[in-house]
This record gives C-alpha cells, sequence and structure tokens, in this order.
C-alpha cells in the first residue's frame, strides 16, 4: 500500500510538473518572437485603406526626448515641461528590439529589411539572407499586388538602404545603381525627396538612372513649381528636391525659406497616392541618424522636429479618415549614443544654449573651408574665426572655459593637417572621430553645455520605440523584435505570409 501510494505521489507530481510547465511556456514572455514573428498575429479589424509608415533613422527616445525638451524650453522658458511632438500622443505605445544577424549593433539595411519583410539578415544587407542568395519579398510588394499605391519618401538618398529595403533586394546596400534599376523596375507609384547615388554606376560607365527610370514610365521632377503641381492624375512619379546637400535634402536647420520640406513631399505623397483602393506610403526622416553620427545635436533636434511636422500631415489626412487609416511610427536603430545628461552638468540642462545655434556641422564646415584657404598650419587662430562662431553656435571667447578654448586650438591645429595626412591615435579618434575636428569639437561643446553628449559617431544597440494610431493600433503595443512589425502590418492588411 505505502509503494502504490508513493508510486501514485510521484506520478501526481510529474503531471502537476508538466502541467505547470506548460502554462509557464504557453505565457512566457520568449515564445512572443518565436510565434508571432511566424506568423502567429491575429486581427479580425476592418483592414485600414490608408497606411502611412514613418522610419526616423537613429532615432530612439533621446532623440524624441531632447526635441521635446527643447520645444519646452522654447515655448516656457526656465520650466522643466516637455512640449509633447504628436506621435507622442498617439493612443498605443511600444518598443523594439533591434539586434541583427551580425550585431547588437546594427545597419540600417539589416534593421529596414526587418520592418519591410520581417526577416532579420546581416548589416550591410538588404531583403536577402546571410548567404546573399534567398530574396525576401518586402510587403509593399504585396500591398501593391492587392491594388494599394505605394509611395516611399526619405530626406536622404533614394537609394540609401531604409527606403532601398521597401522596394529592392541587393546582397549590398553600397550597390546603389542596381537598386537605382530595381526603383524603376519596382512599378511602385510615387517616390519623393533625396537624388540617386551613383547615378551612372560605380564606374560612371552606365546609362544614367533617370534615363532608366524615364524608359520605366516614370515622370522625373526636380523643380519646386512642378513639384507643387503634382496630383492624383500625374501618373508615376519620381520628385527630387531641387535644393539637395550632395544627393539628400539639407539638414532642416539649414534649409532656407521657401526650399521644399520633408512635410511637402508627404503633402505631395498624399496628392499622388490618393485614390479609392488606398496607399501605403513609408516616409524616412533620414538625417536623425546622420546627425547621430556627426554628434550634432542641433541638427539632430531640428530634424525630429520636422519629421512631426510631415507627421503632421498624415494626422490632417486621417482627421478626414479616421476609420480608414493607420499611422505607424518607429524608427530603425539608435545613432550616436546621444544622452541627456553629461558629467559636467550633473543634474541640470540648458537647452536655451542650443537655440542659438543656426546651422548644422555641415555649413559650418563650408565657412569653416574657405578659412582654411585663407591660412596656413603656422598662422591659423582661434581669434580669427571668433564671429563666425558667434553667429553659427551663439558662443562668445567669453563663453569659453580654459578647457573648451583649449580643446578648439587643439582641434583646429588637427584641422590644418591635410586629412590624408592625419595620424590620429587613439585619443584623437575619440575626439573626432572621422569628422572634421574643428567643427565637431564645436559640436561637442554646445552640446555639453546643454547637458547633452555622445558616446560613439556610429549606431548603437539601444531599443527604439513605435507609435501607432488608428485601425489596427493595439497591435503594436508592447515590447518585442523588430521583424514583428511586418507581422503586424501583414495581419492588418489580411496578407498571408
Amino acid at each position: 500500500m505505502n509503494k502504490w501510494f508513493r508510486n501514485w505521489q510521484a506520478a501526481v507530481a510529474v503531471l502537476v510538473t508538466i502541467a505547470v510547465l506548460g502554462i509557464f511556456m504557453a505565457g512566457s514572455p520568449s515564445r512572443g518572437i518565436a510565434d508571432s514573428v511566424k506568423g502567429g498575429e491575429s486581427y479580425t479589424g476592418k483592414t485600414p485603406k490608408y497606411i502611412f509608415m514613418f522610419v526616423g533613422d537613429g532615432m530612439s527616445y533621446p532623440q524624441v526626448s531632447s526635441a521635446e525638451m527643447f520645444l519646452g524650453q522654447q515655448a516656457m522658458p526656465g520650466k522643466i515641461t516637455p512640449k509633447q511632438l504628436n506621435f507622442t500622443r498617439f493612443p498605443t505605445h511600444g518598443a523594439l528590439m533591434t539586434q541583427d544577424s551580425s550585431s547588437f549593433i546594427p545597419d540600417s539595411a539589416s534593421t529596414a529589411t526587418s520592418l519591410a519583410s520581417g526577416h532579420k539578415t546581416l548589416s550591410g544587407v538588404i531583403n536577402m539572407d546571410e548567404t546573399k542568395t534567398k530574396e525576401y519579398r518586402p510587403i509593399t510588394e504585396d500591398l501593391k499586388a492587392k491594388g494599394y499605391k505605394i509611395g516611399i519618401i526619405t530626406s536622404v538618398p533614394i537609394t540609401h538602404a531604409t527606403p532601398a529595403a521597401f522596394y529592392a533586394k541587393v546582397a549590398s546596400r553600397n550597390d546603389a545603381y542596381d537598386i537605382g534599376q530595381q526603383l524603376a523596375a519596382s512599378g511602385f507609384d510615387f517616390f519623393g525627396g533625396g537624388s540617386f547615388d551613383q547615378p551612372t554606376g560605380p564606374e560612371k560607365d552606365q546609362p544614367h538612372i533617370f534615363e532608366v527610370v524615364k524608359n520605366a514610365g516614370y515622370k522625373v521632377v526636380n523643380n519646386k513649381d512642378e513639384i507643387l503641381a503634382l496630383n492624383s492624375e500625374s501618373g508615376k512619379v519620381v520628385a527630387i528636391n531641387p535644393e539637395l546637400d550632395g544627393t539628400a535634402m539639407d539638414y532642416e536647420i539649414d534649409r532656407q525659406a521657401g526650399e521644399l520640406s520633408l512635410a511637402d513631399f508627404v503633402q505631395k505623397g498624399i496628392d499622388v497616392l490618393d485614390n479609392p483602393k488606398g496607399f501605403f506610403m513609408m516616409v524616412e526622416s533620414g538625417k536623425i541618424d546622420w546627425a547621430g553620427h556627426a554628434n550634432d545635436a542641433a541638427a539632430s533636434i531640428h530634424d525630429t522636429i520636422a519629421f512631426g511636422d510631415a507627421i503632421q500631415k498624415a494626422l490632417e489626412f486621417y482627421k478626414k479618415h479616421p476609420n480608414e487609416t493607420l499611422i505607424l511610427v518607429t524608427a530603425d536603430h539608435e545613432c550616436g549614443g546621444m544622452t541627456i545628461g553629461f558629467a559636467n552638468t550633473e543634474y541640470d540642462t540648458f537647452f536655451n544654449k542650443l537655440q542659438p545655434v543656426t546651422m548644422s556641422f555641415v555649413d559650418f564646415g563650408k565657412i569653416f573651408d574657405q578659412y582654411r584657404k585663407t591660412v596656413t598650419r603656422d598662422t591659423a587662430k582661434l581669434e580669427d574665426l571668433q564671429d563666425e562662431i558667434k553667429a553659427g553656435y551663439g558662443l562668445t571667447m567669453a563663453d569659453l572655459s580654459d578647457y573648451e578654448i583649449g580643446l578648439l586650438r587643439k582641434a583646429l591645429d588637427w584641422s590644418m593637417i591635410p586629412t590624408e595626412e592625419r595620424k590620429y591615435t587613439d585619443q584623437e579618434k575619440i575626439l573626432y572621430g572621422t569628422y572634421e575636428p574643428f567643427t565637431v569639437t564645436l559640436c561637442h561643446i554646445i552640446n555639453n553645455k546643454a547637458g547633452l553628449s555622445y558616446t560613439s559617431y556610429s549606431h548603437t544597440g539601444v531599443p527604439v520605440p513605435v507609435y501607432a494610431l488608428g485601425l489596427g493600433d493595439e497591435l503594436f503595443d508592447g515590447f518585442y523584435d523588430n521583424t514583428e512589425i511586418y507581422y503586424k502590418l501583414a495581419a492588418v492588411t489580411n496578407i498571408k505570409n
């Protein structure tokens, strides 16, 4: 009897253990990625006719929060009250893990692939697997097949990694000419913002990409009046900003009055794409990332605010179609290791220090380049540039500590050495990265005076936010892998994967 009872107890214990493990595994957070990433999302609501997906390249919580704090200080000097950006007031908030197959610190090619097609891959690879032999299909292709019109907008080159992930498949993000050819072959309806990298191929021996695009049936416009005249009768369009910094749009802080903005391109995208079957529009604010690489907090803040202005165009559309629209705002990764806090300012911030900044490191660099042509390394003096520093950063020599003046004198000396002759130690690599020593040092000084700092000239591995409004927005709540964005969008639009 005792033996039987003991055996019975053991059997019950085993059954209870199995049951408990089953309950635990069913509710375990680790199940989320494994199941929902592979199509476990379910949605029984109405399918949105209009979908906006905004991607702040390099944008995480510090970029968003610093912009809100800057706006709050600007509106209410002396008050510790952020002024929220429109998208942080959306009803659904989530967060994404961003690692790729290569690293916990990913690049835009792999992370945009995760967002667009739901797969991890190597840094530098767009919509292909780790072997670079299998292609992945971005959600835009399935939406186009369902009758949606497709628009791709960016403030950086239209062939850069993030926009490319929504229409191209390449083993290397550097294959810009191939990406441009795939743009032409995509059949998508509207491309806007920046221009094409490698317009005649890497060896400059190929037909100009404009001709390739025109031969595919696109109208190429790069005149402001022609762009503003675009509408739903314009056909397939590639609209390129006539005012460019290379092949990208200017930083918002450098944009001149009357120059087209990212918001203008979103409005034109709506005008071209609006139709009874609906549309999907991906909009990238790419220079938030570029400002992060350069550790330029003022440029980052102004581009993040401009990102909100672009989102406002979608919100105005949403108010007209509240029962047919989904707006999604997210990012691919963080850039620069931006942090709100600096050792020398301890528990204080001084966002008012950033308000006098009138230009990005790029535009100040142009001024510095002109100065450098007039002096030698031996004759260059910090005092020669005090008017330019005041005009660009609002700093006088009296505002600078002896330590900061010493940093600028050293940086000026390094900037007077031809780039190819500079032999940096680890200290200079940390101080300047790959940027012009004098301009990046000015950025660091004004950042630190404001109580901000950066840890890197590259990306970081911190999570990024998700904000959603409209049909199906509830699916985007929680903390999950970036590949799930694709599967959630697929569920909302009833795409089988």
